[in-house]
Order: structure tokens, then sequence, then C-alpha cells
């Protein structure tokens, strides 16, 4: 190997890394920005076992496929 090219080997290094930082940084800030739809959903689960119970409570009794 060259000695003259030592330091641009290093430079090409250093700037693959660098892009890769930059990659997970992005990727960690996708992944935290979409963190919020989450609460919807779980409202959204919420919600539907509410509708669910309620159905349930109002049910007039046994259905004919349960006797």
């Amino acid at each position: 190997m060259h000695p003259q090219t030592h330091p641009e080997i290093h430079l090409a290094l250093h700037r693959v890394r660098a892009a890769d930082l930059h990659a997970e940084a992005d990727a960690y800030r996708l992944a935290a920005s979409a963190g919020r739809p989450r609460r919807l959903r779980a409202r959204l689960g919420r919600t539907l076992v509410d509708v669910g119970l309620r159905l349930a409570a109002a049910a007039p009794g046994p259905t004919a496929l349960a006797r």
C-alpha cells in the first residue's frame, strides 16, 4: 500500500461511518415519532371493549345458538 493513500482511506471510512450514524439517527427519529399511533390504537381498543360490554349487558338473554 502506498503511504499517500492512508489519509484518503481514513477519510473514506470516516464518511461511511458518519453516513451510518446519520441513518441510525433518522431511523430513531422516525421510530420515536411513530409512537403516537399506539395511543390512538389503545383508545380505539378501549372504546371497542366498552361497546362490546354495553352490547353484552343489553342482550335480552341467551340466543337460540346457546340453548
